[in-house]
């Protein structure tokens, strides 16, 4: 009787990939952000630089986080593996758009100040 309590009373401890899901969860917050920009356009003229520089913020946190889930989750037999594989992925995703963003608005403050300066 006492080892019936004691397999009732232990327990069950499930190993998790922790830097995998806090991976996941930074990619997913900056696909949201991607998302919002579309869904909200009025927003992202208004706050541009914030959602810019949140993408960012998210893309660096998941990329760190994606390698050290990956090396985590080989320990584990592969748990989550994928998962901080597709996190790894996003992030370098993430950051691509937020250098495209920049550029973009760079070129269009160097295009507006052309025309201005050669329309005086």
């Amino acid at each position: 009787m006492t080892s019936s309590a004691q397999q009732t009373a232990a327990p069950a401890t499930t190993v998790r990939n922790t830097p995998a899901r806090v991976a996941a969860w930074s990619a997913a917050m900056g696909v949201s952000l991607i998302i919002a920009v579309f869904l909200t356009p009025m927003f992202w003229l208004l706050y541009g630089g914030i959602y810019t520089f949140f993408m960012a913020v998210f893309g660096i946190v998941a990329i760190p986080a994606g390698h050290l889930g990956r090396i985590r989750g080989k320990r584990l037999g592969g748990r989550d593996h994928g998962l901080a594989l597709l996190a790894i992925v996003t992030g370098w995703l993430l950051l691509l758009c937020v250098l495209l963003i920049v550029l973009a608005y760079a070129g269009l403050m160097i295009g507006l100040t052309a025309l201005f300066s050669f329309a005086s």
